[in-house]
């Protein structure tokens, strides 16, 4: 048992891979997958690292222009079920940016607070029955409404610079009020289960009269939950992560070279010791078209670990 926990809190704080969504930093988008198992209320810490490449040719090689970008991401993350139909969800983020050109040089870097979300969830049902061979069914259905607060700093300067050169993504947060109508599903028979999550990032314009293209992601997962002994229980899992960013707006002018959509494949696991949570999950492009090609994503790595009380 000392072995299997120790090997979990090395996924848990293995942080580095190639990786990206989108928009790769502050003003991209939550990624939330297999909440931690909890019936009152959990709290934890989130680790990731984006990377992704810009300022590629029109047939997406690399030149003397072209950036490397890393988005390092520490979050605090937490739930409450206020009641058996009311839940709350926040995410509080603080991020690391760091820009190398193509000689690996590094050329700027930033960090601080990102854009914090709040979302408010209402179960719309939730059903709990034995089927004819005995096993236990089990699905419900969350839907909410988040709001993704302007507390990371956005800097108008890096907004005029990317107008020239590449995509206006190097910022700790999007300096605007956004909104995020969200659902979230579960279905499991026994031990076998789905769960599904859908959400539609909604973006206003901020006071520098820029604009992010709203955003569409959606994530499907298969897992398995494996009991090991009375006090471990894990959750294998693997699915396929969607996202889909519409062009931004810089003074009601479309900026071309935003936006696109990406498809990954997904795979992690999760476990649960007593009131602790450990989770890992991993996701690698099947297709991307992202800034007219002239973006490019790799891989991408999120673990946490998080308290139920």
């Amino acid at each position: 048992m000392k072995k299997f926990i120790v090997l979990i809190f090395l996924l848990a704080g293995f942080t580095y891979a190639k990786a990206c969504d989108i928009c790769g930093c502050g003003v991209g988008g939550y990624y939330i997958g297999l909440l931690p198992d909890f019936n009152k209320r959990f709290l934890g810490l989130r680790f990731q690292l984006n990377k992704i490449t810009t300022q590629l040719d029109i047939n997406g090689q690399r030149t003397a222009l072209t950036t490397d970008e890393t988005y390092r991401s520490t979050e605090l993350w937490g739930a409450w079920n206020i009641s058996d139909r009311w839940r709350v969800l926040a995410i509080i983020p603080y991020s690391f940016n760091e820009k190398y050109t193509s000689g690996s040089d590094l050329l700027r870097k930033k960090d601080g607070l990102s854009d914090v979300v709040v979302n408010g969830y209402y179960q719309v049902f939730s059903s709990a029955k034995s089927n004819s061979s005995n096993k236990m069914i089990v699905h419900s259905l969350w839907a909410g409404l988040g709001l993704k607060l302007a507390t990371g700093k956005y800097d108008v300067q890096e907004q005029n610079n990317a107008m020239a050169i590449s995509p206006n993504i190097f910022q700790l947060g999007t300096g605007s009020f956004d909104f995020i109508p969200s659902v979230m599903y579960d279905f499991r028979i026994q031990d076998f289960g789905v769960n599904a999550n859908a959400s539609y990032k909604i973006n206003t314009k901020n006071k520098d009269q820029y604009r992010y293209g709203n955003k569409l992601a959606a994530n499907a997962s298969a897992y398995y939950k494996i009991a090991l002994g009375n006090e471990i229980r894990i959750a294998p899992n693997a699915g396929v992560n969607f996202e889909n960013q519409q062009k931004d707006h810089n003074n009601s002018f479309l900026v071309n070279e935003t936006g696109g959509n990406i498809v990954n494949a997904t795979a992690g696991l999760e476990a649960n010791i007593k009131r602790l949570s450990v989770g890992v999950s991993f996701q690698t492009p099947m297709h991307q078209n992202l800034g007219q090609g002239r973006v490019d994503a790799g891989n991408r790595l999120l673990t946490h670990v998080s308290f139920s009380f």
